[in-house]
């Protein structure tokens, strides 16, 4: 198949902070060369969003990336990401009429809209992935970028996309309240590069206590707080927590004052610690220099850090929300545990640790699990799997099993005229 991933959010070749540098951009990447593996030919569209990228550039045997230009070529939050879908759906429609996709797979819902306006009249066949809903943003009471509107048009894009990927079994059941066609979804996770994250390699120097991570960046909503609490109640432990600016910089950090704070009310200061900034290259070892992963997130649509946790072999000790859910098998790969329970999670943490030979059976069981369900070569033969559901010659067979979609009060294209 001829493959079209669209990122209006940023090129995966970006150097700009926080574009296109982030998780999604790696699993973009990921997926895309795990594709080209498998015999597709893929091709990335981003917006430029530096001066210095090329206008193409080939990533990996069969995979390239072409870098439109709409807006500025500087970095753009999400909302402000609306006022160029227009002029990204034409540039994406130019290219389609010079070399057209079998099957054009948007992610976010701001690539989805510059994707549906491209795809018509082309007949380009539309998969869409969100990452995380506003609907479920809102549930958590976390701002949400773009607000109502985002809501509607979320909605508008999953009813109107031929195929629509769910991450986890709990988005799946909200595209369907949505009224996504359950013909018309399929749960695909996110991907673990297993050859980076396993449990063979270095691993970085650590004390004789045991070690609880935490990898998370240094802001409100991630359940720190939650963390620090618990660790009074894990007497025998210390506590790492990996992430946010430079170490140099930390006491610039509210959040980082304002844990060390509780930290010294509960006496528990002495057993915590924090990194800091950690490199890529450098948290396969971090990882597995933990007994125990540990996270207390109210809400985690991507579970990337549990996943990579679990390849490199160490059991996890996680919230039972989102793709956790999915991925964790409670007391075989890791404990879940209801967020916001300090009390329940060290009570659990406590007992584990105290059980070596089950958390040692704990870890291999993740790195078997984690290699052998969340593999990128796997989740790229399920994506391609979808994609190719969507194609002509399986058009009638899916026409046979799929209920007619309600008439949309808005088109895709409409939607894009009006955010221009």
């Amino acid at each position: 198949m001829r493959i079209a991933l669209v990122a209006q959010h940023g090129s995966p070749l970006s150097t700009a902070p926080g574009a296109g540098t982030g998780a999604q951009a790696a699993a973009m990447t990921s997926l895309a060369r795990a594709l080209a593996e498998q015999g597709h030919r893929t091709t990335i569209y981003a917006r430029k969003d530096s001066r210095d990228l090329p206008g193409s550039a080939i990533l990996a045997r069969g995979v390239t990336v072409e870098h439109l230009t709409a807006g500025p070529p500087t970095p753009l939050s999400e909302d402000k990401l609306t006022k160029h879908v227009s002029e990204f759906g034409d540039k994406l429609a130019g290219r389609w009429n010079r070399a057209r996709p079998d099957v054009a797979h948007a992610h976010s819902w701001t690539s989805g809209l510059a994707a549906l306006a491209a795809a018509r009249e082309r007949d380009v066949r539309v998969v869409q992935s969100f990452g995380s809903l506003a609907v479920t943003e809102q549930r958590h009471r976390m701002p949400v970028a773009g607000g109502a509107a985002r809501i509607r048009l979320e909605t508008c894009i999953a009813r109107s996309a031929d195929a629509v990927l769910a991450g986890t079994s709990a988005q799946a059941s909200e595209f369907i309240r949505m009224g996504v066609p359950r013909a018309a979804l399929t749960v695909v996770p996110a991907g673990v590069d297993t050859d980076r994250f396993s449990p063979d390699g270095p691993v970085a120097d650590r004390g004789p206590r045991p070690r609880l991570l935490a990898v998370a960046p240094l802001v409100g909503g991630q359940g720190l707080e939650v963390l620090v609490r618990m660790l009074s109640g894990v007497p025998e432990a210390d506590l790492m927590i990996a992430g946010g600016p430079p170490q140099m910089q930390l006491r610039n950090q509210k959040v980082y004052r304002d844990l060390m704070r509780l930290a010294r009310s509960l006496g528990v200061h002495t057993r915590l610690s924090f990194t800091g900034e950690v490199s890529p290259a450098d948290l396969p070892a971090l990882l597995r220099s933990a007994d125990l992963l540990v996270s207390a997130a109210p809400y985690d649509p991507y579970g990337v850090i549990t996943l990579a946790a679990m390849a490199c072999g160490t059991p996890v000790a996680v919230s039972a929300v989102g793709s956790n859910r999915d991925a964790v098998l409670d007391e075989t790969t890791g404990l879940l545990v209801a967020p916001g329970r300090p009390g329940l999670l060290a009570q659990r943490v406590r007992r584990l640790l105290a059980a070596p030979m089950r958390l040692e059976a704990f870890g291999i069981a993740a790195a078997d699990r984690a290699g052998a369900r969340y593999s990128w070569d796997r989740i790229a033969r399920e994506t391609a799997a979808a994609y190719e559901r969507c194609l002509p010659s399986s058009a009638a067979v899916a026409q046979a099993d799929q209920p007619e979609r309600e008439p949309e009060p808005e088109a895709a294209g409409d939607l894009v005229a009006a955010l221009a």
